[in-house]
């Protein structure tokens, strides 16, 4: 079973509900993008796959420990950052994605599925009050569920234009750009295959015209005599040929992956040097990081709006382990505030031991304190 089918999914008519079609926006074939062709692109590929990830890595808390475990491990067929990734990957490509929530006879969550687009069909309750939602399940055992309450679908969304409750998929925006690139492609193919691979032309100075046996061995002896396996094209005085330059034309061609790589790392709102390692030459790292955090902090919040609506207490995104995975930068901003006497040395140690930075069990420092931390210390103490 593939773990994506990345079809956006559509409704289904139900008796005695209205507006189920409307949920979904009609696709126009002209403007439609499947993820799963959007996914043979290198650019999308590595940025689904680096945003993804990096949302999978993020920390997200919740004070209940039972519902703590849940997040940390979902499901029972794969390891939470797998499910995780796979949900968000889904999430940045359709716009919208699912997971159930099988839950036992007190309401307590035991484990959450993930549902592909294609196996979800939200409706709008008569009287405005909520979703419910069909729902096609791959185990045979459990089949179909029908009007399952809004409660027991874990449902994540992006932009949304009927109010937040379906999602549109950001490959809209880009079904232009892909296609140029796509034509752009082929176009590059055909002109690299008509092209012609050869060391150089020999011309023979004859005055009459050599047949293709004599012009053959021509080139082949040269070959011979230059050591090379490949001979010169043979010409005479009557033919001329001109091969493609390829500097001068496939080249262009070959710029428009350029230019597509930055419409897709600008829908997505990542910096083009995460896409592929150009972009503004004068941003600082600082700088990069700083916009990239914008970047998840903006996909988090869709996420923790979502999971804290549906396990009814707040959840907390914590972006430090995917912009800092080795907890340096963190580090160095608290050994600053230590310099500037804004912390003390044990205040930071506690700091960083609670982070993981440094082990639980540190020996002891000789000698104590410095007097500018002791300094600090009583001031706090004050």
């Amino acid at each position: 079973m593939p773990i994506f089918n990345m079809a956006l999914n559509k409704p289904s008519t139900s008796i005695g509900l209205s507006w189920e079609d409307q949920l979904h926006e009609v696709i126009d074939p002209e403007s439609y993008v499947s993820a799963s062709e959007a996914l043979k692109n290198s650019d999308i590929y590595s940025l689904i796959t680096q945003l993804s990830g990096d949302l999978a890595t993020v920390a997200y808390t919740v004070s209940n420990p039972a519902l703590q475990r849940l997040i940390d491990n979902p499901t029972c067929t794969s390891n939470g950052h797998a499910f995780w990734q796979s949900t968000f990957a889904q999430l940045l490509l359709a716009g919208e994605s699912f997971a159930y929530r099988w839950r036992d006879f007190n309401g307590r969550d035991r484990r959450w599925e993930y549902l592909r687009p294609s196996q979800v069909s939200p409706k709008l309750l008569n009287d405005g009050s909520g979703l419910i939602y069909d729902l096609i399940f791959d185990e045979p055992d459990v089949g179909t569920k029908l009007n399952v309450s809004q409660n027991d679908v874990i449902h994540f969304r992006l932009l949304s234009k009927n109010g937040g409750m379906t999602g549109i998929s950001p490959l809209t925006a880009l079904a232009s750009e892909l296609d140029i690139k796509k034509r752009s492609n082929t176009l590059t193919r055909h002109a690299l295959a008509q092209s012609t691979a050869a060391p150089g032309v020999l011309s023979v100075k004859n005055g009459a015209l050599l047949d293709s046996k004599l012009r053959s061995a021509l080139s082949n002896d040269f070959a011979k005599q230059m050591n090379s396996s490949k001979g010169p094209i043979v010409l005479d005085d009557l033919q001329e040929y001109k091969p493609l330059e390829l500097k001068a034309d496939v080249s262009k061609l070959l710029a428009q992956a350029d230019w597509t790589g930055s419409q897709i790392a600008k829908v997505y709102g990542v910096s083009n040097s995460y896409l592929n390692g150009t972009g503004d030459q004068q941003s600082s790292i600082e700088m990069i990081v700083g916009q990239y955090s914008r970047t998840l902090r903006r996909y988090t919040n869709s996420i923790t709006s979502e999971l804290t609506t549906k396990l009814g207490m707040q959840v907390v995104a914590d972006i430090r382990p995917a912009i800092d995975p080795n907890g340096d930068d963190y580090a160095a901003k608290i050994g600053n505030l230590t310099k500037n006497n804004v912390l003390g040395a044990n205040q930071a140690q506690a700091i960083l031991q609670e982070c993981g930075y440094l082990p639980e069990s540190l020996p002891a420092m000789e000698g104590g304190e410095s007097s500018g931390n002791s300094r600090n210390q009583g001031n706090y103490q004050q």
